[in-house]
């Protein structure tokens, strides 16, 4: 747990962090975010009221994105905004906190998804991108080095939630769903060693 700490920098203040892109140009569409305070030990002892918005995309949703999110490009035309209003908006949503928080995602598909949307919108604050890529962190990296699937592969989010017998908060592919269940995990991973121990020499085992 050191190891994941320090990649934190010391942070108090932990964002959990999910985008839903479009199918071929990766933009983002979707934003959903929780952000946490995290005690001496990592383990999460507040919780802020949950981020989500529609981000209007230059680029068609696709049809794939579609039938997994229920988003549509007109929903996008009728509930978005633009991809520099939702980043103001999660600037403010994160508060004074922003420049002293670790922004977590699941995966670093996150990350090209926020690189994308910026290539498409050159006229979007640079320092609020910058600032979320510098301080990002990419939990399943972490969490993969220790449970996998009998594969030896990293199970996918929802996966992981049942792994540690969660109750998921919602329907798959919601930002904010994804978001909340993120963090559930973070914790569980914290409160459940046993768990952890058991799959991880069972994979050093296998392994051998």
């Amino acid at each position: 747990m050191k190891k994941l700490l320090n990649q934190f920098k010391g942070h108090k203040c932990l964002v959990f962090m999910d985008f839903e892109g479009t199918q071929f140009s990766h933009e983002m569409i979707a934003i959903g975010a929780v952000l946490t305070i995290i005690d001496k030990n990592g383990n999460i002892k507040k919780y802020k009221e949950p981020f989500k918005l529609f981000v209007k995309s230059k680029n068609r949703v696709g049809k794939v994105v579609t039938n997994l999110t229920g988003i549509t490009d007109d929903k996008l035309q009728k509930e978005g905004v633009s991809f520099a209003q939702a980043l103001f908006a999660f600037k403010k949503y994160c508060g004074i906190s922003f420049k002293k928080a670790s922004f977590i995602t699941f995966g670093n598909h996150d990350m090209k998804i926020l690189s994308s949307s910026l290539s498409y919108n050159l006229d979007t604050p640079r320092e609020i991108v910058s600032q979320m890529q510098k301080n990002y962190v990419d939990y399943l990296s972490f969490i993969s080095e220790f449970i996998k699937d009998e594969g030896n592969n990293p199970y996918s989010l929802v996966n992981y939630i049942k792994h540690f017998n969660l109750q998921e908060a919602g329907n798959a592919h919601d930002p904010e769903v994804d978001a909340i269940n993120l963090a559930h995990l973070y914790q569980a991973f914290l409160d459940n060693k046993a768990i952890v121990l058991e799959d991880y020499y069972w994979h050093c085992l296998m392994n051998y």
